[in-house]
């Protein structure tokens, strides 16, 4: 049986500040331990595989609006 693909997602989820704190220990720890990382983000499940690519991206408006993202890439399979 042939595996659905699945479209493109865009999702934003904003978190308190000891939730994103909690994620961000999970992120470092799997990172750490070159180990998958799992997240539920908008109900749905998605899991980093260890080899993903890491970056952190920086935006500003010329409204003086800024935005920092930590960013994992990776290919799904």
């Amino acid at each position: 049986m042939r595996q659905k693909r699945k479209r493109g997602r865009d999702v934003e989820k904003g978190y308190s500040k000891a939730q994103y704190v909690a994620k961000l220990r999970r992120l470092a720890d799997a990172i750490e331990n070159g180990t998958r990382f799992e997240i539920r983000v908008a109900g749905e499940r998605v899991r980093v595989p260890a080899g993903a690519h890491f970056s952190v991206e920086h935006e500003a408006t010329s409204d003086g609006e800024e935005e920092i993202e930590f960013q994992l890439r990776w290919n799904r399979d």
